[in-house]
């Protein structure tokens, strides 16, 4: 099992994403002799997981099923065990975007954290590209190297426990892009300039605050980062749900179902829009924003070395 080479059949020692519900989700690691509780009952790795497909459908203990899906980065970041806070798939998408990352490329990151941005950058340099991680928390680093070396990519990944702004990324000049997300960015912006490749390369830098923003800013100009653009991704979700309302009496409904030969007592005209009229409301799909949306994450701030 590896989140950048798909395969088909569950095996001994993968990491796979139980589904109950898009809602409910959770990872297990699949091992022989174990077993998984779930509110449907109980799930047998040897029996009912080792040697069957991805996708397939699992039937509980209980009766119940859920189905058990390949690990996608997309699926760790909403169930990844939390270490730090973490960037979700709405922010994920614009700094690959913009960063303009492919396969092939040569990435660095300060700080890897829980590793939700770091599972995504390395499934899209994938395989021919490499991520260089810096984690100051040394357990953190530890953990993270473990996650990858069980999620099958440990060769794309290099992951180095020490201070970013005090020694830097490890490498120079062959970094195709730079991503912070750090508390004090402005102090590894000369560290990310020594990274980057000679001409052209990119950088991001994650900062909740503006006046990290601000700060940072002034570093990129500092040292001679052109292009320099900040921005803040907003998500908002809708709920498609069936809406009835009552229609406005205009007077013409009698004549009109008289004129066409309309008759309500015929059960094959018990669904049609006019049966709805003689009711006096009429069905429709409509999207309602979600009360509660999340708000501000962070602001993202690129920049290009000239």
């Amino acid at each position: 099992m590896s989140f950048v080479e798909y395969g088909d059949t569950i095996k001994d020692g993968d990491t796979a994403i139980v589904f109950l519900g898009h809602e409910s989700m959770f990872p297990v690691k699949v091992q022989h002799g174990t077993v998984t509780q779930t509110k449907y009952g109980v799930i047998r790795h040897s029996t009912d997981l080792i040697g069957k497909k991805y996708g397939s459908k699992v039937t509980c203990s209980k009766g119940g099923w859920v189905f058990i899906l390949h690990p996608t980065p997309e699926l760790w970041t909403m169930n990844l065990p939390h270490r730090t806070q973490i960037l979700y798939s709405t922010d994920i998408s614009i700094i690959t975007m913009m960063l303009e990352l492919k396969p092939g490329s040569i990435v660095c990151e300060s700080g890897t954290g829980s590793g939700s941005l770091s599972h995504a950058l390395i499934r899209t340099v994938a395989p021919t590209g490499h991520l260089y991680t810096v984690e100051f928390h040394q357990q953190r680093a530890e953990k993270a190297r473990e996650e990858f070396r069980e999620h099958g990519v440990e060769h794309l990944v290099t992951v180095t426990n020490q201070d970013v702004c005090k020694n830097g990324f490890g490498v120079s000049n062959i970094a195709d892009a730079v991503f912070l997300d750090i508390p004090s960015p402005w102090e590894a912006i000369g560290h990310a300039k020594s990274a980057l490749k000679a001409e052209g390369g990119r950088i991001c830098s994650f900062s909740p605050c503006i006046e990290q923003v601000q700060r940072t800013c002034l570093a990129m100009e500092e040292y001679g980062f052109t292009e320099i653009n900040t921005l803040e991704i907003l998500l908002r979700v809708y709920n498609v749900r069936t809406v009835s309302l009552q229609i406005p009496d205009l007077g013409k409904a009698d004549e009109d179902n008289s004129s066409t030969g309309f008759d309500s007592s015929n059960p094959s005209h018990q669904g049609s829009p006019c049966a709805n009229l003689q009711q006096g409301t009429v069905q429709f799909k409509s999207g309602v924003p979600l009360r509660e949306v999340v708000g501000h994450t962070g602001y993202l701030t690129f920049a290009t070395k000239s």
